[in-house]
């Protein structure tokens, strides 16, 4: 029995050496054996560094005041934090933009009929919250870059507000020409709702926050719980951001001093009609004065009352006026210079303006981005020296358009598309899951890193607690099945709404977004109570998951910073554009089959009244059925895109045999320089129809979804708009980049190959 004993002991003694070895040498992605080792120890120092309680302080000092752009306490953050990156003995300067940022001088909402109701349009300060009765410094609650307006209309309830919505009330026999259009906030981007109004003929625009969707069915309001109460009130921009972003007044260049700048009479960006945001304790006193036709039951939200559409009896007269002012934007930039490709850049950001005191938005992911750079400030006293330059920013102006980032990236867009390979962003943290979107050349690089860093409660990786929460929250047995054995959790893919959008989306820099959250409630929004007192009450109280952000990012940034050979990967990437591809077929075939069911409706009477007997009833045209597209290019490059990229991944393993990569510096130099140029590929010089700006063609925001991504963009909404000719052409541009990738791959694989 002893020696049985013995023997099970040896065996499993072998069997732990062996996996701890097995461990050991297993490369990172772009590392070999030896590099992978030294690189895990540095990051193992690295993540112990960051502590939750210097994200705290840096909180409470930053958001200690209102500091929206143009104020003095967002200089006053800016100058602070370079102090700060200074102070840990980085280098770090100030480049200053001047921007179009209108304040409101004067905010009118009031029914006129058939009774008197004045808005108040003002947010409640509270005893127990310190910093939401600073009134005097903070913005009021408004909507950057709405037209100036003075409208008196019936008023009509549009629900989201979005074409759908539009199309439902086509139906029922109602229309908002002349009218002003009330919206809830949800289901798209706030500057998609005055531009769709406005495409129907609204005079006017109102957005509220309903509580179905941001208030007490949720869970207890401010201050006794997370959600929004009833004077609260989202800020926002609604400038017309799909067109392009940043300063309205110099699209493509920077805004610096000497830039030439366009009259506000030749701005595209503004809305077209005047638009106010007013709390859901103002909305519901108009809302509850309109009769008509009941809103369908997906429209009615929580309000205690029956959800009329309307128009009229109500009238409403809306007045907007703002100061129409240049100011001066902030952002702080450090520079890490690289040891061995210091020509290779690693861009890293997060912006520091708000439109209040904004503690979560954004200052939860700037601390994160201080102790970030803490962190590496005390790895270089210790002898370590990134490869690659890292360069850290803290963008000023994102609230009203990307304002900070845009103009940077613009300023230095021709150095960037020579040596950006990377731009990480942050922004609103907190507790939670990870979550991770970004270009699917990173996805499996994303998901080493998510491997190596712990979650702070339930001690597994963050990556092993994100697909616990893909599995749970899957709607098909693929999805869950997927989830459960594919080796990659999938990342989604990013349209705009943060400060990627330039890198990405003008630029073709691959980028990623990372953040944490999902388990803290989000009833502050762009409101004065999105401060300290609410983020330490009801987010990541203990800001264990501000350093998990911390460890994530830092751990990437380390990662792509030192990599022999740069850590794209394209196998996850051409799986993604094949579902893309399918998602597009289908798309296709939902709309014929729509079409062919409302025709055959027709032809059974189906549409036989309308919502109002006074009206005439007029019937609804026949369709024409969508046309059969020629996906032969798309399909066919899809394919060139797998061979490509199963031919890289199989050259670069043969590469990392035995755990090195055996090519010479040279080589490596050769091969990273064409993978620099990976994403540039899938841009298009002369970008999508009607916004040139956006040049990406395979990730780009929709034109009436603002922040949600549409993927294939060009071919996507050419379906959804039923402009056929446009789908078809669409799919040879979509094609071509595609396969001016493929080209790129197979050169990069060549030279692996060569080079073994």
């Amino acid at each position: 029995m002893r020696l049985r004993a013995k023997l099970i002991f040896l065996m499993v003694t072998c069997l732990f050496l062996l996996a701890a070895t097995s461990d050991e040498v297993v490369p990172l992605l772009g590392y070999s054996a030896a590099s992978s080792r030294t690189q895990r120890d540095w990051e193992g120092k690295f993540r112990m560094i960051p502590t939750p309680a210097n994200l705290r302080d840096y909180m409470q000092r930053l958001s200690a005041q209102p500091h929206h752009v143009g104020s003095a306490y967002d200089k006053d953050n800016a100058e602070w934090m370079l102090s700060k990156f200074k102070e840990w003995g980085l280098d770090a300067h100030i480049e200053t933009f001047d921007v179009l940022f209108p304040t409101p001088k004067e905010r009118i909402v009031e029914l006129v009929e058939p009774s008197r109701f004045q808005a108040k349009l003002q947010e409640t300060a509270l005893s127990v919250d310190p910093t939401s009765n600073q009134q005097s410094e903070q913005l009021p609650t408004y909507n950057a870059y709405s037209i100036d307006g003075d409208v008196t209309a019936p008023l009509v309830y549009v629900n989201y507000g979005i074409p759908e919505d539009y199309e439902k009330l086509e139906q029922m026999g109602i229309s908002v020409k002349g009218a002003i259009a009330i919206a809830r906030y949800g289901h798209s981007w706030r500057g998609i709702k005055p531009k769709v109004a406005a495409e129907h003929g609204a005079v006017g625009c109102l957005i509220y926050s309903d509580p179905r969707d941001d208030g007490y069915f949720e869970g207890d309001v401010f201050p006794q719980g997370a959600w929004r109460p009833a004077d609260g009130v989202q800020r926002g921009s609604v400038m017309d951001m799909p067109i392009h972003p940043g300063d309205p007044l110099t699209p493509d260049v920077g805004a610096t001093k000497d830039a030439k700048r366009l009259a506000l009479k030749d701005v595209k960006t503004f809305t077209r009609i005047p638009v106010l945001p007013i709390s859901y304790g103002d909305a519901q006193n108009l809302l509850k004065a309109l009769k008509g036709p009941i809103g369908p039951e997906s429209w009615r939200g929580s309000l205690p009352f029956t959800y009329h559409v309307g128009p009229g009896p109500a009238k409403v007269h809306l007045k907007v006026q703002s100061n129409w002012d240049i100011k001066t934007l902030y952002d702080v930039v450090v520079k890490i210079p690289g040891s061995k490709y210091p020509d290779e850049w690693v861009v890293r950001g997060n912006h520091h303006d708000a439109w209040v005191n904004g503690a979560e938005d954004p200052v939860s992911g700037t601390v994160s981005l201080m102790e970030e750079a803490r962190a590496l400030g005390t790895l270089l006293k210790q002898g370590w020296k990134p490869s690659r330059t890292i360069i850290y920013c803290v963008w000023d102006g994102e609230e009203p358009g990307l304002l900070g980032s845009t103009e940077w990236a613009e300023t230095h867009a021709d150095e960037l598309r020579q040596h950006a390979a990377v731009y990480i962003n942050t922004d609103a943290n907190g507790r939670g899951y990870l979550s991770a979107g970004g270009s699917h050349t990173l996805e499996k690089f994303m998901n080493g890193v998510a491997r190596d860093v712990e979650d702070p409660e339930k001690k597994i990786s963050i990556w092993k607690r994100s697909q616990f929460k893909q599995i749970a929250d899957a709607t098909s047995t693929e999805e869950r099945q997927e989830a459960r054995q594919r080796t990659d959790l999938r990342i989604h893919g990013l349209g705009s709404g943060s400060d990627y959008t330039v890198f990405l989306d003008h630029l073709g820099i691959a980028s990623l977004d990372v953040g944490f959250g999902d388990e803290d409630g989000g009833g502050i929004y762009h409101s004065i109570y999105d401060d300290f007192y609410w983020y330490t009450h009801f987010s990541d109280t203990d800001f264990s998951y501000g350093r998990a952000l911390a460890q994530t990012v830092g751990t990437a940034v380390m990662r792509m910073a030192d990599a022999d050979l740069l850590p794209y990967e394209f196998t996850d990437f051409a799986d993604t554009v094949h579902r893309y591809l399918g998602e597009l077929q289908k798309l296709l075939k939902d709309k014929q089959d729509q079409v062919s069911e409302r025709n055959k409706e027709m032809d059974e009477g189906v549409f036989s009244a309308t919502a109002d007997p006074k009206k005439t009833f007029v019937p609804p045209q026949r369709e024409e059925v969508p046309p059969h597209l020629n996906f032969a290019p798309l399909e066919n490059a899809s394919e060139a895109l797998t061979r490509s990229a199963e031919r890289y991944q199989k050259a670069y393993e043969k590469v990392a045999k035995n755990g090195d990569l055996a090519m010479n510096s040279a080589s490596l130099q050769i091969v990273n320089a064409k993978l620099l140029q990976s994403e540039r590929k899938l841009a298009s010089q002369d970008g999508l129809p009607g916004r040139p700006w956006f040049k990406h063609m395979i990730y780009a925001p929709g034109q009436y979804t603002g922040y949600g991504v549409k993927t294939i963009p060009g071919v996507r909404e050419a379906i959804e708009q039923k402009k056929w000719k446009e789908a078809d052409d669409q799919m040879q541009r979509a094609a071509a980049v595609l396969l001016d990738e493929a080209a790129l791959i197979d050169e990069a694989a060549q030279e692996l190959e060569r080079g073994r």
